[in-house]
């Protein structure tokens, strides 16, 4: 009896998704726009993500090194930074190897060459590139950069550390941090947004439905109808609104991802959209079938809740 009773509430749901087509159209029109800018956002956050990432793995900490420090005192350093959980790599480059990097980045400054010739001793000292798993912990990294300096990362009671960086890069890290944070907030409040605007929309649709079929729905419950098996049919066609509008995104967005990375792929600096897409396709899949469904349901749901409540 319960699998006859779903059966009919499916097909009568179905039937009314093909007997209403206009409204039906409609709704499938308002969900997609909805699914199309939760879809949108997505793909934007990657994008965000990726060229945040770009710009992250150029902003470092520099540890300059005083030119008389031992080369065993600063790989304690290295060794000490690198068990920290904030620390993602430390990269270390010798005096010599310094030295090298500075006649490579001047080599068409024969002035400054020139000086660097007549000094005769190398001037540099070693340093080490630290890069943070994250921009907002280079500040705890630099406190214990100045924290230890005058102990453990000395040698006979003299600082092996010449300079730390940190306040000079504070800006671009405080900016960036900023950035991470704002584009996070930013996209979920837009999702929130529009996921609110598609269920009033399509609650309104649903009950421009509900009307149409008030007089069936009447004689439903003079024949004694449950208010369950009333709104089945609503919710199986808000159901296949949502389906349908996921399938259709789905199917838009592969085409448009496709294109964009075939004629416009130089405007995004490295980013590969289509790649992107197709890579994440399963969650993306996922987010847009969950969104579709709970969004179809859940407005037929209170549509039909609220008309059978008057």
């Amino acid at each position: 009896m319960f699998w006859l009773a779903t059966k009919r509430v499916f097909k009568s749901g179905l039937q009314n998704f093909i007997r209403n087509g206009f409204v039906s159209l409609s709704s499938v029109l308002v969900m997609s726009i909805t699914l199309f800018i939760i879809t949108s956002i997505i793909l934007l956050g990657g994008f965000f993500k990726y060229s945040l990432d770009q710009v992250k793995n150029k902003v470092d900490v520099n540890v300059y090194f005083v030119t008389t420090a031992n080369e065993s005192d600063i790989l304690s350093v290295k060794k000490s930074l690198e068990a920290m959980p904030e620390v993602f790599s430390v990269e270390y480059i010798s005096r010599d190897q310094a030295l090298i990097n500075f006649k490579a980045k001047h080599q068409g400054d024969d002035l400054t060459l020139q000086a660097l010739d007549q000094l005769g001793d190398n001037p540099l000292g070693a340093t080490l590139n630290i890069k943070a798993k994250d921009p907002s912990q280079y500040a705890g990294i630099a406190k214990y950069l100045d924290d230890t300096s005058s102990g453990a990362l000395s040698q006979g009671g003299l600082n092996i550390i010449d300079k730390v960086n940190y306040a000079q890069n504070k800006i671009v890290i405080d900016r960036l941090t900023s950035i991470v944070n704002s584009v996070n907030v930013l996209g979920i409040w837009f999702a929130i947004i529009f996921i609110l605007v598609s269920i009033i929309v399509t609650f309104n649709t649903i009950r421009l439905t509900i009307f149409m079929a008030r007089d069936e729905i009447s004689v439903m419950r003079l024949v004694g109808a449950s208010n369950t098996y009333v709104k089945g049919p609503f919710i199986v066609s808000g159901l296949s609104c949502g389906i349908i509008s996921a399938i259709v995104i789905l199917i838009a967005f592969a085409l448009i991802t496709f294109t964009i990375n075939n004629y416009y792929g130089s405007y995004f600096v490295g980013f590969n959209m289509f790649k992107y897409y197709t890579s994440h396709f399963l969650r993306i899949f996922a987010i847009l079938f969950g969104s579709g469904i709970i969004l179809g349901s859940l407005s037929s749901y209170l549509a039909v809740q609220k008309y059978l409540k008057n």
